[in-house]
């Protein structure tokens, strides 16, 4: 009974200092892991939007494209296909506003950030999509701007999830 008694005062004691750890966990994660996320999606939204700059001024480049590496990589053909454009207004002008807005709401609201984010993610899937499939040539830019919003909705997701649990266990 003694041993006994020792065991269940030694989990009571364990369960007490796990849940203090996790408390200041919490408060760490919420506080300082947030400025992380941010900074790196802020930064990559930056970088996305550089990106896409580079593909607006392929859609609207006359002489041969610098990208032109061989019939599978071509940024002209892409970008001055039927399909680098919706309504007239060039889809390159949509990822520069995208990284923007995703630029300006991260850390903020992290919610809004993640739907945000899956939006451009399936936006940018479906012009890969046509890429590989109609046009079947890639473009350097494109690709790379895939990689980007890829990782920004993945970090998106996860600081969404994160200030979630933050806000569930306050």
């Amino acid at each position: 009974i003694h041993s006994c008694r020792r065991a269940a005062g030694f989990f009571a004691f364990l369960r007490v200092s796990v849940s203090r750890w996790r408390g200041r966990f919490l408060r760490y994660t919420n506080s300082t892991a947030m400025k992380y996320f941010t900074a790196v999606i802020v930064i990559l939204c930056l970088t996305g939007a550089t990106v896409a700059s580079f593909a607006l001024r392929e859609h609207y480049n006359n002489e041969p494209s610098p990208c032109s590496i061989n019939d599978v990589w071509d940024c002209g053909t892409v970008n001055h296909s039927p399909f680098a454009a919706i309504r007239g207004l060039p889809v390159a002008i949509i990822g520069i506003l995208g990284y923007s807005l995703l630029a300006a709401l991260a850390g903020r609201f992290p919610r809004i950030t993640a739907l945000a984010a899956i939006a451009g993610l399936a936006f940018s899937l479906r012009l890969t999509w046509i890429e590989w499939k109609l046009l079947q040539t890639w473009c350097i830019y494109c690709v790379t701007s895939q990689v980007i919003i890829a990782l920004v909705t993945a970090l998106a997701i996860f600081a969404a999830w994160l200030d979630w649990r933050t806000r569930r266990t306050a």
